[in-house]
């Protein structure tokens, strides 16, 4: 008697039998839609708010630089009815303002310049680095940055005037890298966490030294948060008005912030207003062009961060 075996079935396909069914994109409901675009406008309104209340003053400020005297009280919202140059003449000249500017320069560039290498050393080994008391370290950099000014500029003049560094530029320059570190190590050292550590193993492997590898490698990695903390910096030290008040009474040495009040004061009940606003400008153009050169690695340096 012979015995038919069955064969046995082969393995179904992945798939087979399944029937595809093609599932439409959701779109989403009219009313969240509807509630998406009230906050788009709700949102673009307030930007546009905000910007007209930043820019319409600078654009005023520029406008009566150039009028006179009868023209900024008569008339303050039109336009000037000539060009008067003589203004930005005479605060540059009459007024002091183009010594005053050096001394800023001298001040603000020597101060910049130290707190960014000071600074970005010291963030790079809080950031890099694992030793006892690092944290302690960071976290009295943090706290400099809640302890207000206005505490220590009695204990701060006797210090400056005990170590012969009263009316001096270079006193004065070190005085705003001590004010601005703080922020400076706060910001780079969160900075320098988000970069790949692979590449400072790599020059380490090659034979690099700390020093080589920090200088010539992390360091241009970290232009874009170099460039952000610069001209936060830049701001606040070229605004600086009130550490040069106490700390620099020298006629000969006074920064802009101090010469603009001269200006304001010095003619008594016949103020020079044209002048003055010319002085205010002045003031104002150096600032304004660093942030526009150098907007899109300002924004860099503070998404860094967040892109990683």
């Amino acid at each position: 008697m012979k015995t038919t075996e069955t064969p046995a079935p082969l393995p179904a396909e992945p798939g087979a039998g399944v029937t595809k069914v093609d599932v439409p994109p959701a779109v989403p409901s009219p009313g969240r839609k509807r509630e998406g675009n009230v906050l788009n406008v709700f949102s673009h309104g307030i930007l546009v708010i905000w910007a007209i209340m930043v820019v319409l003053p600078l654009v005023w400020a520029v406008m009566t630089s150039f009028k006179d005297d009868s023209s900024i009280f008569g008339s303050p919202w039109s336009l000037p009815d000539r060009l008067h140059f003589d203004n930005w003449a005479r605060a540059w000249t009459d007024a002091n303002m183009s010594d005053y500017f050096l001394n800023t320069v001298l001040v603000v560039g020597g101060s910049l310049i130290g707190t960014l290498v000071l600074g970005s050393m010291a963030a790079y080994v809080l950031a890099r680095f694992d030793f006892p008391g690092n944290r302690f370290v960071y976290y009295l950099f943090v706290g400099g940055m809640s302890f207000p000014i206005m505490l220590a500029l009695v204990p701060l003049f006797y210090v400056v005037n005990n170590m012969g560094l009263l009316n001096t530029i270079h006193g004065l320059i070190l005085v705003y890298i001590a004010y601005s570190l703080p922020f400076t190590v706060f910001f780079l050292t969160a900075f320098f966490r988000t970069l790949p550590t692979s590449v400072a193993e790599a020059a380490f492997v090659d034979g690099a030294s700390h020093s080589r590898t920090f200088f010539q490698i992390m360091l241009p990695m970290a232009k874009p948060g170099l460039i952000s903390v610069g001209i936060f910096n830049f701001l606040g030290q070229w605004n600086q008005y009130m550490l040069p008040t106490v700390l620099n009474t020298d006629p000969d040495k006074k920064v802009l912030t101090q010469g603009l009040v001269q200006l304001a004061a010095s003619q008594g009940y016949k103020g020079d207003w044209s002048g003055l606003f010319a002085g205010l400008v002045m003031a104002m153009l150096p600032v304004l062009a660093a942030y526009i050169v150098f907007q899109r690695q300002v924004v860099q340096g503070l998404t860094a961060g967040a892109l990683k």
